[in-house]
């Protein structure tokens, strides 16, 4: 009898064992492609055009299963009449934050699909703050070919979509990081770039009189210390960690549509496997995908497959925990 206690406990430990082996991923999707730059965000980076690639079907088939349908944000028709396309935008990713925050709970992976970079402001505010207001301290992985930590007094272009991390470290234009709802700014402690390697001049002197924390291409495809290092720091001082990327960080054969593409930028695979490290951490719990050349702009359906790979390689990383 005692041996037959014995085996009946080991199955029982074995299924429990197996069926936690099992557990899937739980994956909130949220689209927005209102970017407040017309010609970018509507038209040719639509992130409607990631999830048009099956996104649900794979999901599943990396082991991950969606906690609720895929939340399209939009403009509601009063927000629509409101002056400036910046202001627009700003409300575009208010929506996207409460969309965000409605769907948070524990080993969870947001998936932001983005029409550029300005709603990563909207991904950040629905990561920091429950529905009581109280807040949480989140950190910024950036990986992107620019620096986008212009403000107005130095850009170049003149392009919104030069500034979204400076407007996040509250260095600029308060009044849309405010609409946004992250009414409080990112300590610049809490923000590492990747990946950067095409800067404005007086951009780039605010890299270093800001003193950066950054890895390289070269960190990206070896997986080196120096990117395990940002991550451990970042980690040991955050409390969730949101990884953002735009796709012009690519190789150009993997973005030819991009028309901000820069040369010698990591392979999806390349990046891929960095997701996997950086999602092995507990605390990352958000991946955003940000300009994505959609439809014409990417006939072979290229720039599509590799935005598809980072988000499979974010989930690996969740696996491997």
């Amino acid at each position: 009898m005692r041996n037959l206690k014995f085996l009946a406990l080991t199955v029982l430990c074995v299924l429990s064992l197996a069926a936690q082996g099992a557990a899937k991923i739980k994956v909130d999707v949220v689209k927005q492609p209102y970017g407040g730059e017309r010609n970018v965000a509507e038209i040719s980076m639509n992130p409607d055009y990631i999830h048009a690639g099956g996104l649900e079907r794979l999901i599943e088939q990396w082991g991950g299963e969606l906690i609720r349908p895929v939340q399209d944000i939009r403009l509601t028709p009063e927000q629509n009449k409101q002056y400036g396309a910046w202001n627009r935008m700003a409300l575009a990713n208010s929506n996207m934050a409460a969309v965000v925050r409605e769907g948070l709970q524990d080993d969870l992976l947001t998936v932001g699909l983005e029409a550029n970079c300005n709603v990563l402001l909207g991904m950040l505010a629905g990561l920091k703050y429950d529905d009581d207001g109280n807040a949480r301290r989140v950190g910024l992985v950036f990986i992107d070919a620019h620096g986008d930590f212009n403000v107005p007094e130095t850009t170049l272009s003149g392009m919104l979509g030069g500034m979204p991390v400076a407007v996040a470290a509250g260095h600029a234009l308060h009044n849309i990081r405010k609409t946004t709802g992250l009414t409080e700014a990112l300590p610049m402690s809490d923000i590492v770039w990747g990946g950067v390697r095409d800067l404005d001049p007086l951009e780039a002197e605010r890299f270093r009189e800001y003193e950066v924390q950054q890895f390289s291409v070269d960190d990206i495809r070896g997986l080196t210390d120096n990117l395990k290092k940002q991550m451990d720091t970042l980690s040991a001082n955050v409390d969730a960690i949101y990884v953002h990327i735009d796709m012009d960080v690519l190789d150009p054969d993997e973005v030819p549509g991009h028309d901000l593409r820069v040369k010698n930028g990591p392979t999806s695979e390349e990046l891929a496997a960095a997701m996997t490290l950086m999602f092995k951490y507990p605390k990352s719990v958000a991946i955003g995908i940000a300009s994505t050349p959609a439809g014409p702009l990417d006939p072979t359906g290229v720039s599509r497959q590799a935005a598809l790979n980072l988000i499979e390689g974010a989930m690996k990383g969740m696996q491997a925990r």
